[in-house]
């Protein structure tokens, strides 16, 4: 455990995988996490989403939208500017 943070997607921690593909379906392969080695290729979209939980105290997701193109990532929108700027 670093940082009082569970390891392997336990709690308290990062329960949740960090992303996955966006389509039509929403939740779509290839997935943002350790064990998925899809490469990746230009024109495919994701929502990359890391979190940390603490049951019975603290929770937060950050979510945001990007794409592959040949150059590497590009979001679609800007990132936050902080936590208390998060629009």
């Amino acid at each position: 455990m670093k940082q009082g943070l569970e390891q392997n997607y336990a709690l308290p921690g990062l329960s949740h995988r960090t992303g996955h593909g966006i389509g039509m379906d929403v939740h779509e392969n290839p997935y943002l996490v350790r064990n998925d080695a899809t490469p990746l290729a230009p024109g495919m979209c994701f929502s990359d989403e890391p979190g940390i939980y603490i049951p019975g105290e603290f929770g937060i997701r950050l979510e945001d939208c990007w794409h592959m193109t040949e150059g590497g990532p590009k979001l679609f929108t800007p990132l936050a500017r902080s936590i208390d700027q998060p629009i």
